[in-house]
Parts: C-alpha cells; structure tokens; sequence
C-alpha cells in the first residue's frame, strides 16, 4: 500500500504544477468543490470517472478546505 502523508501548499503545488501530481479535491458533493476549488483541481466525481485509466504511479493529492 502506498504511504500517504501530509504536505505543505508549496510541496502541492510544486507537484501539480511539475506535473508529477492530480489535485482532487475531497469533498463528494459537487457544489461544496465548486465553492472551494483551487487552480487546476478537479472534483472527487471527476477523479471517480478518470480512475480507470490513470497511470498507477500517478501521484494523487486530496484536499479539502
């Protein structure tokens, strides 16, 4: 299993920014993502539909606010 660990706001944007990571954001109803979305983050349902085909070594970040 993989490890999962916090990070700082620079180390996540460092990560999706490069590229190397996905920003999710946690929350399962859409309307509360909308609310609090941040640059280049995508919902919990929009992961959901896009899991299938990602990359297992892709890098995944949740957060919610």
């Amino acid at each position: 299993m993989p490890e999962i660990s916090r990070i700082s706001v620079e180390e996540a944007r460092q990560e999706v920014t490069s590229g190397r990571a996905m920003l999710v954001c946690a929350y399962e109803q859409e309307e509360k993502c909308n609310q609090v979305a941040l640059e280049g983050s995508i919902s919990l349902t929009q992961f959901q539909q896009r899991l299938p085909s990602l990359p297992r070594e892709q890098e995944v970040i949740f957060f919610c606010a």
